[in-house]
């Protein structure tokens, strides 16, 4: 059987644990995968001409991070009219010119959120990041019926170009713009941090502590760690937790699913990937 070569283009990917969950996804399927991390920078390219060196050197196809999940955009067709209107791509298979794009973030926060927290609307939700990840969150918690978004961003142009996005899509969702982070979480059933802070090496939290208290629910799209300050802030204020690990797992179910057209259980990926941690951490 042919090997199912795949990759992941990105920053701060040292840590990630997508290849081992690619590879285990399939030898649950009977399929030999290889998963590659590819950091342009380290490579000493752009990130198109890495791109063009997966399209071009047999790779099935790529899982796309931080930064570079707008700028992908430019080169794949998408055809699902909410990732269209997203505007960043996760996912990319080389067997269709243009390559196919797909955003797994999107799929997959909807079927981590209902695992995490049942059927209830997500409510009035505060979130702070509106890059790659946080639209596509922002367009999940939109279809999972959020009631309200406030959304908070360093760069108040990329925050207002979600918003009209948002609105176009969901006319009756009221979006809005705050200039502050305590301002956006005033009021706010739900805290989304989509910004890179408390990932390894961005050490940090977008949420003030001792405003948490009055919230019901978190989400965390960081996984390297997941214990990062802002879940321990919710855990301390209380709050029921998604940490940015069910984001890793489902999308990259879905991802797994596109690839290769085959289905994983998550339970059972879930335990196999926590028993291969632990036989890394004892052998380490």
């Amino acid at each position: 059987m042919a090997t199912i070569r795949l990759g992941l283009i990105g920053g701060n990917i040292a840590a990630s644990k997508s290849p081992l969950l690619h590879r285990i996804a399939g030898e649950m399927c009977g399929l030999t995968v290889t998963y590659d991390l590819l950091i342009p920078e380290q490579r000493k390219q752009s990130f198109e001409a890495t791109f063009e060196t997966c399209r071009d050197g047999g790779y099935r196809g790529l899982n796309i991070t931080y930064p570079y999940k707008e700028q992908v955009i430019g080169l794949v067709s998408i055809e699902d009219q909410d990732i269209q209107a997203i505007g960043a791509c996760n996912t990319v298979v080389f067997q269709q010119t243009p390559p196919h794009g797909s955003n797994t973030d999107y799929t997959g926060f909807m079927q981590a959120f209902r695992e995490s927290f049942g059927p209830a609307s997500p409510g009035r939700v505060a979130m702070a990041g509106t890059g790659g990840v946080g639209k596509a969150c922002a367009f999940a918690l939109s279809r999972l019926g959020m009631t309200s978004l406030a959304l908070y961003d360093t760069d108040l142009g990329k925050a207002k170009a979600l918003a009209t996005r948002l609105s176009g899509r969901f006319p009756g969702l009221t979006v809005t713009v705050a200039e502050t982070i305590e301002a956006a979480m005033s009021g706010a059933d739900g805290f989304v941090n989509c910004t890179p802070l408390g990932m390894d090496g961005r050490p940090g939290t977008a949420f003030p502590s001792d405003q948490l208290r009055k919230g019901i629910w978190c989400f965390d799209a960081v996984y390297t760690p997941v214990e990062t300050s802002f879940i321990q802030d919710a855990r301390a204020a209380k709050l029921a937790v998604m940490t940015g690990y069910e984001l890793f797992l489902h999308q990259g179910i879905d991802a797994f699913k596109i690839f290769t057209g085959q289905s994983v259980d998550s339970g059972a990926l879930r335990r196999e990937l926590k028993a291969r941690d632990l036989q890394s951490e004892a052998t380490s």
